[in-house]
């Protein structure tokens, strides 16, 4: 029989996409239904790495992605809400989340996909109930899931007629490691270890591939997807690189072992096979449960060792920012109220800090122009948002004791402080997102404009700083000054402006770059302003 190749590839990669497609419509449902709260999950409950795995696993079914649960890991490392301990458990929970997808293909309903494909559009598309319509998505990614599948399945059914085909999943089945090697690399290629797993499901199903092949490519899917974690860890911060190389140190480890008692791996599946009554895609989703858990609980006590040792292999410190809060004792609220304001202060303070660090990786990103930059920029500004909720809650609570008319004075002057404080991380973010734009559409600044720009910069952090040093000192001078400097700032974006529109007039820049000019300076004026709000209180009332 001639085989159809063009029948066959079509048919598998427009399978391999449509499954693609429903894993991450599902995985987007899914984290829809449940809220915006797996940040807050991670950080919550990740106490110790135990609690670690079990989020891991929690969040990974959510998402759907082992990938994603490691980027929120990451992030959440990269901010002081967890250490590397606590992040290694969760990217070992994570791998055995991502099972439950091979657990959904074992029960093979692909006969319904697609009158469960059409029960999740009519979902979709006919309520406006933004639940339902969450659940409509789960539901149609659930159907396209199987959709998928079933077209891979018929893509690959003639492959048994070619015997190239057949010697090499012989030679898989007696060379463990080239399986590793086959499965390490279609997952590379495919970026979706659910989706490898998926397809190996199809191949043992059809008896395309005996179970001793079928295990060695079922661990290299596994080292396959901490591939796709490297390679995103690339350029990115120090520790981005040391939760990527757990990841791979973690499989490998657990291939190594597995590979060792390889016949004995193949028995105890063959065995839960016939007590279970196991249909073939269920063998594979076992083995591959088995795998993970199994690989979990060997390599659990090891946490602190692979800690140590990607640190060691991964060398280097790198700024971290901290979005919890360090000095907002509430034992003090009840006991001593003013004791409470001070620790309030010092947490406002340094949360000023963090915004004056803020303003000079802003500063450094329009010079230099480097990514990082930009993304720990954006991660000040969020954690200067979480300060300022958790500062402003714990005022509140003071605001409830009963207070001294200096200590309520100093209380109303801190939560006018702290707001102004979060409205600096505001306008250095809109900053970020203007030399974004600049860049994405490649917008030029004249040398004129861009020492414009630079002169009022490093007056406006000065100006910042100074603020916050005059906060912390209680300096009626210093805070004068701070007044002074801001209405230099005022002078500058006036003048600047009036530069601004002679340069335009004389044909030296484009609109679009004097509009993006101009809203920068527009925000560091607006930073001068808050400064000086912080200046005037301290002027107002010496905290």
């Amino acid at each position: 029989m001639e085989l159809n190749w063009q029948e066959m590839l079509f048919t598998f990669f427009g399978g391999l996409g449509i499954f693609l497609f429903s894993i991450k419509y599902m995985g987007d449902g899914l984290q829809k239904s449940a809220g915006d709260k797996l940040r807050d999950i991670l950080d919550r409950f990740t106490t110790n790495p135990f609690m670690g795995v079990l989020v891991g696993i929690i969040v990974t079914i959510l998402i759907q992605s082992s990938s994603g649960t490691t980027v929120l890991v990451v992030g959440l490392v990269s901010a002081g809400f967890m250490n590397l301990r606590q992040a290694i458990g969760v990217i070992m929970g994570a791998n055995i989340g991502t099972t439950v997808t091979a657990f959904i293909i074992g029960f093979d309903v692909g006969e319904y996909a697609l009158p469960i494909m059409a029960l999740g559009a009519f979902a979709i598309f006919f309520f406006k109930n933004a639940r339902i319509h969450n659940i409509g998505e789960v539901v149609f990614g659930f159907g396209g899931l199987f959709l998928g599948l079933e077209l891979m399945g018929d893509g690959m059914k003639p492959l048994r007629e070619v015997q190239a085909f057949t010697d090499l999943t012989v030679e898989m089945s007696t060379n463990p490691v080239l399986g590793v090697i086959a499965g390490t690399l279609f997952t590379v290629l495919v970026q979706s270890s659910s989706a490898t797993i998926g397809i190996l499901q199809q191949l043992y199903a059809e008896n395309l591939v005996t179970l001793d092949a079928a295990l060695p490519i079922l661990f290299g899917d596994n080292i396959g997807t901490t591939i796709t974690a490297v390679l995103a860890s690339l350029g990115a911060s120090i520790v981005a690189r040391r939760a990527a190389a757990v990841h791979v140190l973690f499989n490998l480890v657990g291939t190594a072992i597995f590979l060792l008692i390889l016949p004995l791996f193949e028995s105890y599946v063959i065995w839960i096979a016939g007590i279970l009554d196991l249909e073939t895609k269920m063998q594979i989703a076992f083995a591959h449960g088995t795998f993970n858990v199994a690989n979990t609980i060997i390599q659990f006590p090891l946490i602190g060792l692979w800690a140590y040792v990607v640190t060691k292999v991964i060398p280097g410190e790198e700024m971290s920012i901290e979005y919890k809060p360090k000095h907002l004792d509430e034992n003090f609220i009840e006991q001593s109220p003013s004791i409470a304001i001070g620790q309030a202060k010092e947490e406002i303070l340094r949360m000023g800090n963090m915004s004056v660090q803020g303003l000079e990786l802003t500063y450094k990103y329009l010079k230099e122009r480097s990514k990082r930059d930009a993304e720990l920029t954006l991660q000040i500004e969020e954690a200067l948002n979480n300060l300022d909720s958790k500062i402003t809650d714990y005022l509140v609570k003071i605001s409830s004791q009963s207070l001294s008319p200096q200590d309520s004075t100093r209380h109303n002057m801190l939560m006018n402080t702290v707001r102004d404080i979060e409205r600096i991380g505001d306008h250095f973010e809109n900053i970020i997102e203007l030399i974004q734009y600049q860049e994405s559409h490649k917008l030029v600044l004249t040398e004129d404009a861009i020492e414009d720009v630079s002169e009022m910069f490093e007056l406006t952090i000065n100006t910042v700083a100074k603020a916050m040093t005059a906060l912390d000192e209680n300096s009626a001078e210093l805070a004068r000054e701070v007044a002074e400097q801001e209405n230099t700032i005022d002078k500058m974006e006036r003048k600047f402006r009036k530069n601004h529109i002679a340069r335009l007039n004389e044909g030296q820049c484009t609109g679009q770059a004097g509009v993006m000019f101009v809203d920068i300076l527009s925000n560091l004026e607006r930073i001068g302003d808050h400064s000086v709000n912080i200046a005037e209180a301290i002027l107002g009332k010496r905290v």
